[in-house]
């Protein structure tokens, strides 16, 4: 009796601890989805058929939900389309809409809870939503291929953010085409995370990073947005190999962003339609971006074009950075150090036909080069006798007149008076009069060649 008994226990453990055979279900827009998911054994394949299927749905076992070409979930208007509150999931193939616009609740197409760990949202078109897919601590998370299409109304300060993460180590965020909305991507309180080969635009910033550390940013191309690349109080970033074209403001922000590597980023500066700086942030249908042969200069044209971005990079109290190998061209400032940034590395960039190549308001000398290469600039009427490819002088970008038109720009009219003429004169043949600043001890001849662009 005892051993019938043992053996059917031993049988009762293995049949609990061997899963069942993984089903499959096929669910047509006029079955009860919310019933389907709540009813489903863990790893079965739930495949949606071309409809409308009803939302807001919420997923809490290790399911596979994917839709066939022209299969959605709609949503109602109030809160979340797609809830992902379980390990393992996979959400592929879907056309998801109809979020409701509560900020505070963070309404959202999809949105993944910290139980979404290793969630995998891939393919799917994510359109109409307050937010379109929010990583809620789901760590080591991958959103990859995904359509996001934000709220094309409304002010900014009401609009939620193509892609958010939140608190979700590990999560990646890959290969997605992010527009409208707030911010492409935004990510507070994170580390580890990877964004990587996405694209952005008609957005505010591309991506907007807040307290994420340990991570990298890499291969992204932001497109026309007021902001490319503002990365604020992080440490220890990987920023390589992305792209700013025509964006308004900035290129590259770093503010208060330490010990991180810089490197084969390309800032491209291109006149842009005025009404981009008087719409609140609000893009005119009629401003388009600019063709590739549109002049950089000079800052404003005859027909009222301004030439963006401000500033290829502007560096805010950001330290210890490695500055190499970027390409920044056509902006009206290069780049703009101040509030005592320090330690930082600055070696074969690439300054080409900014009106202003560097703006440094401080009176410290920096010399930006390193292992005996420093720069290369366009406005640098350098000499190579020696043929290796490194000028033969020093070059200084800023002077004295230069600081006094900062900080007194109505000073701008005498800039070509011959007063102001003869004391740059003065300064290039003594350089003991010139202020602290930088100075680029090597400066090279040709622009470095820049690294394809990572994929």
């Amino acid at each position: 009796m005892v051993r019938v008994t043992i053996i059917a226990m031993v049988a009762f453990w293995v049949a609990i601890a061997i899963p069942a055979e993984a089903a499959e279900r096929m669910v047509t827009p006029a079955d009860n989805l919310a019933a389907i998911l709540e009813a489903a054994s863990p790893r079965d394949r739930i495949t949606l058929q071309p409809g409308k299927h009803k939302g807001p749905v919420k997923i809490v076992k290790p399911v596979t939900v994917e839709g066939e070409p022209g299969a959605a979930i709609i949503g109602d208007g109030k809160g979340t389309v797609v809830t992902i509150d379980a390990a393992g999931v996979v959400l592929r193939g879907l056309e998801i809409s109809g979020s409701g616009t509560n900020l505070e609740g963070a309404d959202s197409g999809v949105f993944a809870t910290e139980n979404a760990k290793g969630a995998l949202i891939e393919r799917n078109k994510v359109t109409g939503n307050l937010y379109g897919i929010y990583v809620h601590g789901a760590t080591d998370s991958l959103v990859r291929n995904n359509t996001v299409i934000g709220l094309k109304k409304g002010h900014l300060s009401e609009l939620g953010t193509g892609i958010a993460v939140w608190n979700a180590p590990g999560a990646k965020i890959v290969g997605n085409d992010v527009s409208f909305g707030r911010d492409g991507i935004f990510t507070i309180a994170s580390k580890r995370n990877v964004f990587s080969g996405n694209n952005f635009h008609d957005v505010r910033f591309a991506i907007h990073y807040m307290y994420t550390n340990n991570s990298e940013i890499s291969g992204n191309t932001s497109t026309g947005n007021a902001v490319g690349y503002a990365l604020m109080f992080s440490n220890k970033l990987k920023i390589i190999g992305n792209v700013s074209d025509g964006d308004r403001d900035h290129g590259l922000v770093l503010n208060f962003a330490n010990g991180s590597q810089i490197e084969e980023n390309t800032v491209i500066g291109r006149m842009q339609p005025q009404s981009r700086w008087t719409t609140a942030g609000n893009r005119d249908p009629a401003d388009k971006m600019p063709s590739d042969d549109s002049p950089v200069s000079p800052d404003v044209s005859l027909s009222g074009e301004r030439l963006g971005p401000e500033k290829c990079v502007f560096i805010y109290n950001a330290n210890n950075n490695r500055l190499r190998g970027n390409r920044f061209e056509g902006c009206s400032i290069g780049i703009h150090f101040t509030a005592g940034s320090e330690g930082n590395s600055m070696s074969e960039n690439a300054f080409i036909n900014n009106r202003t190549q560097v703006k440094y308001v401080g009176t410290r000398y920096l010399d930006w080069s390193a292992d005996g290469r420093g720069n290369y600039w366009s406005d640098n009427p350098a000499f190579d006798l020696d043929g290796d490819g490194i000028a033969d002088n020093a070059y200084r970008p800023n002077d004295v007149m230069d600081k006094v038109m900062w900080t007194s720009p109505q000073a701008k009219v005498l800039a070509t008076s011959p007063a102001v003429q003869v004391i740059r004169w003065a300064q290039a043949q003594f350089p003991a009069l010139l202020p602290g600043g930088v100075v680029d001890s090597h400066p090279l001849m040709a622009p470095p060649p820049q690294k394809e662009p990572v994929q």
